[in-house]
């Protein structure tokens, strides 16, 4: 009944749109000489040519991502057509499974009981406790006692951030498969089945899950869902398709133990740690993939002040992480993929907040200064439209809500300009070197 819905809204999103199309064109034709203002002046043609250099970009950027990921969803659907003998549940593999935990006393105790529900024979459960300040090693005692058929093992440490736990989790792991994840996530039933599979492919190294908003319960929370599903997910199977996923979510990724070990485990030298060991399993030319029904839950920020932290640390780390590797970026023949991958980080990174911050700017400046206001209303509903089309997409392929579609809207209203902001405010600081620190997000236990 949710598809049913989610089309139908999709179908009446498209009508909406055409309608909307057929209005904007006749308001350009009629209004053609406030688009002559837009050539009077050098400054006005050259940042105008560069505002529809960058639209049109983004309309290619969108139209092959839907591709990709739509060929990457028919391409999982004849998988899952296909008739495969099942396994002898013995002679399944043995995964690991790994939670880093520094203050999470709030959300441990569900995240621990989601996973003694997973099915799959053969796991267990290790859980790192990061030098945590408050209960978490004790509330994760509790549920390891309590565990008669799973094994799970709570290790305490002096804290050495999410990377060392991550590494001392691998160091200590059983499984010929190891799954990392966060201490306030919440995994779907069949996460363990559905991402073993992947690697009867040898020349799969990782796995990447699906990660979703469970606390939504106002705008901001809600619009990250949209988020959630549009940005990364749909991103994610495209880059699947080509078996080249970016960032390998530190709420749920799965790896081959051996190579874990192969590129040294996590590093400690960056805000981004699992875009930068999915970086370095690429240059080595392993093969990364993404599982969409494999689901982890998380908590994300429901306070803007929260929201803007988190925004800022990614794109610090990201940008962090590709410098690191930024050898690729001017070695075409020699990096191949992973070439193409950096460049298309970087315009999402750096390129893609600034333009839009600066086209909202100019047409803000047109507006005010020669009195066509309409300039930025055409600006900002070209944008809405990709928007709107890519989450009504979004909702059908994924099953997901159809008021999503809605939240469209609201993401390019307003929510996109603050997001971006901080990531320009993050490049800036990130370029002049400038000290941070991790600002871990307080959780409220919504698990």
């Amino acid at each position: 009944m949710n598809r049913r819905i989610g089309q139908a809204l999709a179908f009446s999103v498209i009508v909406a749109l055409g309608v909307l199309l057929s209005y904007s064109y006749q308001s350009v034709v009629e209004s053609k000489g406030s688009f002559a203002l837009l050539l009077e002046s050098y400054v006005l043609t050259v940042i105008s040519v560069y505002l529809l250099s960058f639209l049109a970009i983004l309309v290619i950027r969108y139209a092959i991502i839907i591709l990709y990921s739509f060929m990457d969803h028919l391409e999982s659907i004849k998988r899952g057509e296909i008739i495969i003998v099942e396994r002898d549940e013995k002679s399944l593999p043995m995964v690991t499974l790994v939670v880093p935990a520094y203050n999470e006393g709030v959300v441990i105790q569900a995240a621990i009981r989601s996973l003694l529900m997973l099915d799959y024979p053969n796991y267990e459960i290790i859980v790192i406790d990061d030098g945590s300040t408050d209960d978490t090693y004790e509330k994760a005692l509790i549920v390891a006692n309590e565990s008669t058929h799973v094994p799970v093992r709570v290790i305490t440490k002096k804290n050495g951030g999410k990377a060392e736990a991550l590494n001392t989790g691998m160091s200590k792991a059983r499984g010929e498969f190891i799954l990392n994840m966060d201490g306030d996530s919440k995994m779907s039933s069949n996460v363990l089945r559905a991402c073993v599979r992947h690697f009867d492919d040898p020349r799969i190294g990782a796995v990447a899950g699906n990660v979703k908003v469970i606390n939504r319960e106002n705008v901001w929370s809600n619009i990250q869902a949209l988020e959630y599903v549009e940005g990364l997910a749909m991103a994610r199977k495209a880059q699947s398709f080509l078996r080249s996923v970016n960032i390998i979510p530190g709420p749920l990724g799965m790896f081959r133990k051996s190579v874990l070990q192969e590129v040294g485990g996590y590093d400690h030298d960056t805000f981004a740690e699992d875009c930068d060991l999915t970086l370095k399993l690429l240059v080595k030319g392993w093969h990364i993939s993404y599982e969409p029904t494999a689901v982890a839950w998380v908590e994300t920020p429901s306070r803007l002040l929260d929201l803007l932290k988190q925004r800022y640390r990614w794109t610090r780390g990201i940008l962090q992480a590709t410098s690191k590797h930024s050898e690729s970026l001017w070695q075409p023949r020699k990096a191949g993929v992973n070439c193409f991958i950096l460049w298309v980080m970087l315009f999402e990174g750096i390129i893609w907040p600034m333009s839009n911050l600066v086209g909202t700017i100019f047409f803000c400046y047109v507006g005010l200064q020669y009195g066509v206001a309409i300039l930025l209303f055409y600006w900002w509903v070209q944008l809405t439209i990709l928007d709107v089309v890519a989450a009504a997409y979004c909702v059908i392929i994924e099953d997901e809500e159809p008021v999503l579609i809605f939240y469209a809207v609201l993401f390019r209203l307003f929510y996109i300009t603050i997001i971006d902001i901080s990531k320009v405010f993050a490049t800036i600081e990130e370029w002049r070197g400038a000290a941070m620190t991790w600002g871990k997000l307080d959780r409220e236990g919504k698990l």
